[in-house]
């Protein structure tokens, strides 16, 4: 066999490696990628199922007679920039106004709790009980899908920058994405305090 025979088959052979590791580099930033946006429509359906429920229970205050109406509105405004809100996974600033924006709507929907407190009545629905049990399970709900959010985005962030798929990534438009970070303040213990006489 001659030698320009076997340079021809070597690099043959080279160009089979390189574009099986491009497919497969390909197909895997493709994979993870779907895997993300799956994982970022379940944190979004957990936001729409808390909003959804903040909806009944509003619904179910408003109907309470001589209710702080100014409480009320003011969650009401809360829920309606929240929903307003469209995310771009791959923008972090979008990201944060989401996150900014989910966390005004819980804010004012915790002064409202606080204002039932003053209606027994109303505490004693049945509706009500019910939806202090559905919201508490819909939270937990919440951090489960950013939590399995934050791990794919993860194994995402890995593919995207090691290498060699760095290489695939940039020459395909994959970039890094950011995580889903904690509420601003939250981490600061809570100052709790027993003011017993």
């Amino acid at each position: 066999m001659s030698t320009s025979k076997i340079i021809l088959i070597g690099l043959a052979a080279f160009l089979l490696i390189i574009l099986f590791w491009g497919c497969n580099g390909y197909n895997g930033l493709i994979q993870t990628d779907q895997g993300v946006q799956k994982l970022w429509s379940n944190v979004e359906t957990n936001y729409q199922r808390r909003t959804d429920l903040y909806s009944s229970v509003i619904k179910t205050i408003e109907g309470s007679a001589n209710f702080e109406k100014s409480t009320l509105k003011e969650v009401l405004e809360a829920r309606s920039k929240a929903t307003q809100i469209k995310v771009d996974i791959n923008d972090p600033a979008s990201m944060e106004a989401y996150q900014k924006a989910q966390a005004g709507l819980q804010g004012s929907f915790s002064r409202l709790m606080a204002v039932v407190e003053n209606y027994p009545d109303l505490k004693t629905t049945s509706a009500f009980r019910d939806f202090q049990t559905q919201i508490e399970g819909t939270e937990n709900r919440i951090n489960v899908a950013r939590q399995d959010y934050n791990k794919a985005i993860e194994s995402y962030n890995l593919r995207v920058k090691r290498f060699p798929n760095v290489i695939l990534a940039r020459l395909f438009g994959y970039a890094e994405k950011p995580y889903y970070k904690a509420d601003e303040g939250t981490e600061k213990a809570p100052n709790i305090e027993f003011n017993i006489k």
